[in-house]
């Protein structure tokens, strides 16, 4: 299967927000707890990346389709946080375990070289050891346990933390 990792496009909400709507739905990997709007995702998500500085989004196409996307985002709003990021990676769920984001995230790393960040930080639902793994394989390496810090499905969940240095 052949997969490009491209700039997204307006037109790819629509497939964004199905992607990102399964999880909230399906599974603890988010703690949004309601499924997002289209018109929603473009205003509070979409709109804020851009093709450069420190918030991008990356999208991964195959036959046509979206199938995943990775983003680098604010990691807090206060303004000393500026040059730490959160990553984030979803797949369509059918498109799992091929690839396609281990080529987002190397895409989403070398868009981000040069730029002011310090850290990249990614924050993983317990127990998740996929994408620990996967995220450690990209240099990632824990750094907290936050227990039993989010509600969810009727029950609380851990949150491990994972930095990365992207400071030469």
């Amino acid at each position: 299967m052949s997969v490009v990792i491209r700039s997204p496009l307006v037109a790819d909400v629509v497939a964004l927000t199905d992607i990102y709507n399964h999880y909230i739905c399906n599974t603890t990997i988010t703690f949004d707890l309601e499924p997002y709007s289209i018109e929603q995702r473009r205003a509070l998500w979409f709109d804020h990346y851009a093709s450069q500085g420190r918030y991008r989004l990356w999208v991964a196409e195959a036959a046509g389709q979206v199938v995943g996307y990775a983003t680098s985002s604010p990691f807090h709003r206060k303004a000393a946080y500026d040059t730490s990021v959160e990553t984030s990676i979803y797949l369509a769920p059918e498109f799992v375990g091929q690839g396609i984001g281990r080529s987002l995230y190397q895409k989403l790393f070398e868009s981000l070289q040069g730029e002011d960040i310090h850290r990249a930080y990614a924050l993983i639902t317990q127990p998740n050891p996929a994408s620990e793994q996967f995220h450690q394989a990209f240099g990632f390496e824990q750094v907290g346990h936050c227990r039993e810090v989010g509600r969810k499905f009727g029950q609380y969940w851990d949150v491990k933390w994972y930095e990365k240095s992207l400071t030469a």
